[in-house]
């Protein structure tokens, strides 16, 4: 990546929107490899945005912290790369937090001289020749901003944190501030477990506890957990939420993220006991049961008065994520998404997602579609230009008989892509099988379900297309599948479809979304 001279609120300065694929309002990287989202931190107004980050090619490769900034988690400006290899390794995932006691002494002076509390990042050092040597290739560094995250510098005394005898998975470190303790705790991805550390200084770290669930045996290594006290919704009561993702296992198939809802002492995780039982009766809890939402972190350093919890996820799978047939850049990230946590009678805690409200800025003027009988086909009568650029609010019932209602996207090259509900087996699907490019790899063209957790009669659905991406938040959020697709033409006709029986539509709102980017040359 070319460095970026402008100011920070200069606009991006070459989004090239106008390739086929490149999405009009998620981030993408300038060009080149983008994976994890990494540090995201808000200060002083600003949303930071890091990544894993290769600026040399379209593949994984020595990997380093892009940057990019926003005020409002919808127009991002890209900043110079943050962190780079070194001596030490690679710069693998991590996160960044607000020191705001200057509690590591890296700032010298600033804390008690009033000036603006340094950013401080925990990363995991990667050394690919250690690896190959049989070593053990990864360790933590530590890092430090005094101007707002332009510019970083690692600590001189790095690595502050070292796995233990064996460890070979030891990385994806998440800071918090554990106030009750008055003490920092980071959640580190440790093969088949989290482990938790205490540090007082950011320096020198003590081992706290490790939690695991039982192992599936399709399960692969842990990646990118996270650690997050969450509010439970209409109650005064926090729980804690630990996210972690898998690398293979997903519910779909190659790599997806789980949440468990508990408690922390400031020690030790636990589940709920509530939450537990459920997931031995019915498995893991997915963040997201589509094929295209992994790695997903929250943002750190909200100022109380949002009162919420935001994550963005890297909208990608490592099936097929050096395979995509993007040209001068892979992968995007997934639109920012706020989290709450529900109280359930038989689920214990049930997670909703939705995306967060700023993106509401970008719709058009909506076209809507009153009640209304539909029978195998209702066209939506949107513009052809907008098709692929919209969000989609649908509200239906289902017929005795039918067995599938849905919304259909498609082009002139007879590609088609489909969401819908699977009455007959009560499960949600998503169908890109015929969606466009999809011959390359065997693992991409898929029939993705996931489970619907009631039976009630009336189906509500939202969607946000974004030219190569599907995101689906259904029941009120408790459910949410993220899809990529590729089509050899932009969709240009959309249409609800229903098959064996009629279907009762509600209603219908399509809202075109303007693009978050200026186009590009």
């Amino acid at each position: 990546m070319t460095a970026v001279e402008a100011g920070p609120d200069a606009p991006r300065s070459s989004p090239r929107i106008d390739e086929a694929w490149r999405p009009a309002y998620h981030f993408t990287p300038p060009a080149r490899w983008m994976n994890d989202p990494n540090g995201l931190v808000y200060l002083d107004g600003r949303y930071h945005l890091f990544y894993q980050y290769h600026p040399d090619s379209t593949l994984w490769g020595p990997m380093h912290w892009g940057h990019a900034v926003s005020p409002d988690l919808v127009h991002w400006t890209d900043r110079p790369v943050a962190l780079a290899p070194d001596a030490l390794g690679m710069i693998f995932s991590g996160s960044a937090a607000v020191d705001r006691t200057n509690s590591a002494g890296l700032a010298g002076e600033l804390a008690r001289q009033g000036s603006k509390p340094p950013l401080v990042a925990l990363f995991t050092y990667h050394n690919e020749a250690v690896k190959q040597a049989g070593g053990l290739p990864e360790r933590q560094g530590l890092a430090y901003s005094t101007d707002s995250g332009e510019t970083w510098l690692k600590y001189s005394g790095n690595p502050v944190l070292r796995p233990g005898a064996g460890q070979r998975d030891f990385r994806d470190p998440k800071l918090l501030w554990h106030g009750a303790s008055k003490s920092w705790v980071v959640t580190l991805a440790a093969g088949d477990h989290v482990a938790f550390f205490g540090s007082s200084d950011l320096k020198t770290w003590h081992p706290l506890s490790r939690f695991s669930t039982q192992h599936r045996p399709s399960d692969g290594v842990w990646e990118c957990p996270d650690l997050i006290p969450i509010r439970v919704a209409g109650t005064s009561r926090t729980k804690w939420l630990l996210l972690h993702s898998v690398n293979p296992g997903g519910p779909n198939g190659g790599s997806a993220t789980r949440y468990i809802v508990g408690d922390f002492d400031g020690t030790r995780f636990s589940p709920d006991p509530l939450f537990a039982r459920a997931i031995a009766r019915d498995g893991p809890r997915w963040l997201d049961w589509g094929r295209d939402n992994y790695a997903g972190v929250t943002w750190s350093g909200l100022p109380d008065d949002q009162d919420r919890v935001v994550l963005i996820g890297w909208m990608n799978n490592w099936d097929y994520a050096d395979k995509v047939p993007t040209v001068s850049w892979r992968g995007a990230m997934t639109l920012p998404r706020e989290l709450t946590l529900h109280r359930d009678v038989r689920y214990g805690y049930v997670l909703r997602t939705a995306p967060v409200r700023e993106l509401r800025a970008l719709e058009g003027e909506s076209l809507v579609l009153g009640p209304q009988p539909v029978s195998q086909s209702l066209a939506v009568p949107l513009p052809e230009s907008v098709v692929n650029q919209t969000k989609v609010e649908v509200t239906f019932t289902v017929a005795p008989g039918t067995t599938e209602v849905g919304l259909a996207w498609s082009n002139t090259a007879g590609d088609r892509y489909t969401f819908g509900y699977d009455a007959a087996r009560n499960r949600w699907i998503s169908d890109r099988r015929q969606s466009g490019i999809v011959d390359f790899s065997p693992r991409f063209a898929s029939l993705d379900t996931a489970p619907r957790r009631n039976r009630s009669s009336v189906v509500r659905m939202t969607l946000y297309v974004d030219r190569a991406s599907v995101e689906a938040f259904v029941d009120g959020g408790t459910t949410a599948l993220t899809t990529t697709v590729f089509p050899r033409s932009p969709y240009t006709r959309l249409e609800l479809y229903t098959k064996s029986g009629p279907a009762r539509l509600l209603a219908l709102r399509a809202l075109p979304m303007r693009a978050a980017f200026p186009p590009g040359p």
